[in-house]
């Protein structure tokens, strides 16, 4: 059975600060300008998916009319305990009210999103599967409630400075791409796939929908998340092709040492996605 989220918490608040630089403000002033104010006795109800520590939550509260009651779901019992939302406030100030649920994806049910104003989630649509995706976009329809997808990878890095030629980089690329959309265990999942699949399935709803490009830009300042994240997209490139070991590990080497020299820059792409009824 499928878990929600799968992160750590140590992860999470490692990349929390260029998640919330890449988020599209736009895209939240859109969801914003679709929301009529809650009121004392019937607060706006959000549901986060894969919820976390309550990143998405922390960004996107302050940028929506209250009051606000969010619920915030994962599968991960053991990451809700990090959730701490004690500051956290609507556009005008007051303090936000929230419950959490733990639940697998898999037991999302069709009608979990009755009364509520908002769908929410980060950095999920590309570790789940079609099916799963389609359950979420099904609940969101059934509601008609609009759902705003934060930070999708696209499968597209950039690492600065260039290598001429840069067939390494480009064959890791690909791993990893691959390795995003493996069966594992019975699942395959969309990977890079998410966000135009989803658009797709909303699209068959007759729904509106509007994509933003969120990339992360990681440069001096980001030294500690450019050496997690670049262990993560090479380790799971090698695991997807193994022969890719040794160059693999040169590469790492030559890029960890260009960011401890302050001189790495990394491009990650993302795309958000806001859909809501006609």
């Amino acid at each position: 059975m499928t878990s929600i989220s799968t992160a750590t918490a140590d992860w999470l608040a490692l990349r929390a600060p260029a998640d919330d630089d890449a988020r599209s403000a736009d895209l939240a002033h859109e969801l914003a300008r679709l929301l009529a104010p809650g009121s004392a006795s019937a607060p706006l109800v959000l549901h986060d998916l894969g919820a976390g520590t309550g990143s998405m939550t922390r960004w996107l509260a302050p940028r929506l009319p209250g009051p606000q009651r969010w619920v915030l779901r994962d599968g991960d019992a053991d990451i809700v305990e990090h959730l701490d939302l004690r500051t956290v406030v609507d556009a005008s100030g007051r303090p936000i009210a929230a419950d959490t649920v733990v639940e697998h994806l898999a037991s999302l049910p069709i009608d979990a999103f009755h009364g509520a104003a908002a769908v929410t989630a980060s950095a999920l649509l590309d570790v789940i599967t079609e099916a799963e995706a389609a359950h979420v976009v099904a609940a969101c329809v059934a509601a008609g409630t609009p759902a705003l997808f934060s930070l999708s990878v696209t499968g597209s890095v950039r690492l600065r400075p260039a290598e001429r030629p840069d067939e390494v980089g480009r064959a890791i690329e690909s791993a990893f791409n691959a390795h995003q959309r493996r069966d594992a265990s019975g699942r395959r999942m969309l990977g890079p796939d998410a966000v135009a699949a989803v658009r797709a399935v909303f699209a068959d709803a007759g729904w509106n929908v509007r994509i933003a490009a969120t990339p992360w830009r990681l440069a001096r300042r980001d030294t500690a998340l450019i050496g997690e994240w670049l262990d993560g997209w090479i380790g799971a490139s090698v695991e997807q092709r193994p022969e890719l070991a040794a160059l693999a590990a040169d590469y790492r080497e030559r890029r960890l040492a260009q960011a401890a020299a302050g001189r790495l820059h990394v491009t990650v792409s993302h795309e958000d996605l806001l859909a809501w009824p006609r």
